[in-house]
């Protein structure tokens, strides 16, 4: 079940690539992004290849992931 959030950027469920987290709205698994970056390929690069992700989510996750890490 879906948790209500004011603004979700990211959720699972089992019935969507197997419970794997995606940028919410999508069915693009947060991974993906990860994947895209330790490979060296750019923001814009990840973006083009996935339209339906935009790049306020992107950015709003990382806002958040940089303050639950607390360097932010």
């Amino acid at each position: 079940m879906l948790k209500k959030l004011k603004n979700p950027l990211i959720y699972s469920r089992k019935d969507i690539l197997g419970g794997e987290p995606v940028f919410y709205g999508t069915r693009v698994p947060v991974k993906t992004l990860i994947d895209y970056l330790k490979a060296g390929d750019s923001l814009d690069d990840f973006l083009q290849d996935f339209p339906t992700v935009h790049k306020k989510q992107v950015f709003q996750l990382l806002e958040k992931t940089t303050k639950v890490l607390g360097r932010g």
